[in-house]
């Protein structure tokens, strides 16, 4: 546990970094801290606080820099974000929010994910609402060798084809037997309700039909998981700009291939989606974003008081947490606004 006194100068150096971008000495420090101490016990308070993880020293400078545990530290216990009202503050996003026509829900999810990225001078991230996995008809035809390709067709008519593997190999009979249970017990439920109703009803059915039916309903759920048209990006050469990033062309191919596929994007703001409020990951905590310079700032958003979606902010670990927190809440609430039945 950090006492006061070193809290209270691994906060000010954090802000010192994140203002100036430049190694923090015990000089500034010293300054801005506000704290009568002399340069020897700063820096030996600076020493503690680098044992200890917290930050570090580039080869280049006497001074120094926070860490991803640093900033970890900073956000979970050292800043105060407020929920803000949306005519008060930011006004520029309120005004944008004005903007956003709830007739056209495509075009809303556009407009908040360039509105995040204008607002933060980073990556603007938004999953658009899922649509709900209902299935009209699903079929099994059997591929041989435990193998089962599922049908799930919507009541939109999408299609969706998914192999599944099987505990036994099935007769074609036995997979259209339980095709047709199905579809006549579970058809116009969602996945979600039918993966409820299994909860309770597993025991009463027959094995076979049991474990078909859980493979379907996994299998539905990651095909809708896997549809990278959900989620829209915006803004991603604005990392080019960015000073901690710039030079690391390697690093930058990588996470521009990531904001190209997607997947793996949607599966970050799937997680976050079941969070509570504003979540924070730092320096490849999200898995997702695998680079210690870089830093995810997400919120779930609500349409009709039922969670939908997710939006965030992607950046350098050296960002304003505060304004992003912000403007990720801020826009969250008015894209919620702007989607739900008014």
């Amino acid at each position: 546990m950090l006492d006061d006194r070193a809290r209270s100068l691994l906060k000010t150096l954090v802000e010192r970094y994140i203002a100036d971008g430049t190694p923090v000495g015990s000089r500034t420090l010293s300054r801005a801290s506000g704290l009568d101490l002399s340069p020897a016990t700063i820096r030996n308070v600076m020493a503690d606080l680098e044992d200890l993880g917290l930050i570090a020293s580039p080869h280049t400078s006497a001074g120094r820099v926070p860490t991803p545990r640093g900033y970890r530290l900073f956000v979970d216990t050292m800043l105060t974000a407020h929920t803000l009202d949306l005519e008060h503050v930011l006004p520029e996003v309120a005004a944008a929010g004005r903007q956003l026509h709830p007739d056209q829900p495509q075009r809303v999810i556009a407009q908040a994910a360039a509105l995040l990225s204008n607002l933060s001078h980073f990556v603007g991230v938004v999953m658009a609402p899922r649509k709900a996995s209902v299935f009209h008809h699903i079929e099994f035809l059997r591929l041989g060798d435990k193998r089962v390709l599922l049908i799930l067709v919507a009541p939109d008519g999408d299609v969706q084809n998914r192999v599944i593997f099987t505990a036994r190999d099935h007769t074609q009979g036995e997979l259209q037997e339980a095709s047709n249970f199905l579809n006549a017990h579970y058809a116009g439920l969602t996945l979600e309700e039918v993966r409820e109703r299994l909860k309770s009803e597993v025991d009463a059915l027959r094995v076979e039909i049991a474990a078909l039916m859980q493979a379907a309903v996994q299998a539905g759920t990651e095909a809708m998981a896997d549809s990278s048209d959900n989620v829209v990006v915006s803004g991603e050469r604005n990392l080019l700009d960015v000073q901690d990033l710039g030079h690391d062309m390697s690093s930058l191919r990588r996470l521009f291939g990531i904001f190209e596929q997607k997947t793996e994007l949607m599966r970050l703001l799937d997680v976050s989606s079941r969070a509570e409020g504003v979540r924070i990951y730092i320096g490849g905590e999200s898995q997702v974003v695998p680079f210690e310079a870089l830093s995810v700032v997400t919120a779930p958003y609500e349409v009709d008081g039922r969670i939908v979606g997710t939006l965030g902010v992607i950046g350098p670990t050296r960002m304003p947490y505060e304004r992003m927190i912000q403007i990720v809440d801020i826009t969250a609430r008015l894209v919620g606004n702007a989607l739900s039945v008014k």
